[in-house]
């Protein structure tokens, strides 16, 4: 097989091949009763990251995801203020008018599974361009520089 020596071998071959199965790992990560209410989650959070996200991270991860949570991220324009991920939470819940704590479960759901299919180099990469806080939203240790 040829591959490209500068993509991780692991680019080549997704843990997910349909939006179906993502939407299943994100209900069991969630806990969640149906399809459905995943779906729903989904489509709150990778809309709301698409509005944060910018430059090839924005691209790379869309990329490696199932065309339909692709879609979902790059139909949204990104903010001009980024957002803390703090204030991310504050943000998702006020547009979904769920709880501060429903928000935040639902966003470690859907982040967590997509950090788990890009991988820690692009993972990695998204959190170096976010504002601080976003690290335990993707299922990460925040970790600060000691001054």
């Amino acid at each position: 097989m040829i591959t490209d020596a500068h993509v991780p071998l692991t680019q080549h071959q997704p843990r997910w091949t349909t939006y179906e199965q993502m939407l299943e790992r994100v209900r069991y990560e969630g806990t969640y009763p149906t399809r459905e209410r995943a779906e729903e989650v989904v489509h709150e959070v990778l809309a709301g990251l698409g509005r944060q996200l910018t430059g090839d991270e924005r691209v790379d991860l869309a990329r490696c995801l199932p065309l339909e949570a692709a879609r979902v991220l790059t139909a949204q324009v990104p903010d001009t203020r980024p957002l803390t991920g703090k204030d991310f939470i504050h943000d998702l819940a006020t547009r979904s008018g769920a709880s501060l704590a429903t928000t935040r479960w639902d966003t470690g759901a859907v982040l967590a599974t997509v950090a788990a299919h890009a991988g820690t180099g692009l993972t990695s990469r998204i959190l170096h361009q976010l504002p601080t806080g976003w690290a335990l939203l993707f299922g990460q240790a925040e970790l600060t520089p000691t001054a």
